[in-house]
C-alpha cells in the first residue's frame, strides 16, 4: 500500500472529525440510499462513522448504551432498535427527520 494511502472508514471519519457540518449532508446522503441494495449496511456505516469521529465511548455514554452494545448495533450485521437508533442520533446532537418522497 502506498503510504500516502489509508483505509476508506479512516479518511471519512477525519473528515467528519474535522467538518462536523458533513455529518448532516453524509447521514442524509446516507438514509437516502438506505432501501436500495446495501443501503442498509451503508447507513449503520454512517453511523459509525459519526459515532467514531465523536468518540463512540463518548457516544455511547451520551445515548446511555454500553460501548460494546453500541458497536454490535452499528456493525455490518447489526440490526439496531428504533430507541437505539434515536438515542445514538440524538447523543450526535442530530434528529432525524421526514420528508415527502417525491415521485418518480
Amino acid at each position: 500500500m502506498n503510504k500516502s494511502s489509508r483505509p476508506h472508514d479512516e479518511a471519512v471519519v477525519e473528515l467528519l472529525r474535522e467538518d462536523p457540518a458533513f455529518t448532516d449532508e453524509y447521514l442524509a446522503a446516507a438514509m437516502e440510499e438506505a432501501d436500495q441494495d446495501g443501503g442498509r449496511q451503508a447507513l449503520l456505516a454512517a453511523l459509525r462513522h459519526v459515532a467514531e469521529a465523536q468518540g463512540m465511548a463518548s457516544v455511547a455514554e451520551r445515548a446511555g448504551i454500553p460501548r460494546e452494545s453500541l458497536y454490535r448495533a452499528l456493525s455490518p450485521n447489526g440490526n439496531p432498535t428504533v430507541k437505539t437508533l434515536l438515542a445514538v442520533l440524538d447523543a450526535a446532537g442530530l434528529k432525524l427527520g421526514v420528508h415527502r418522497a417525491v415521485a418518480a
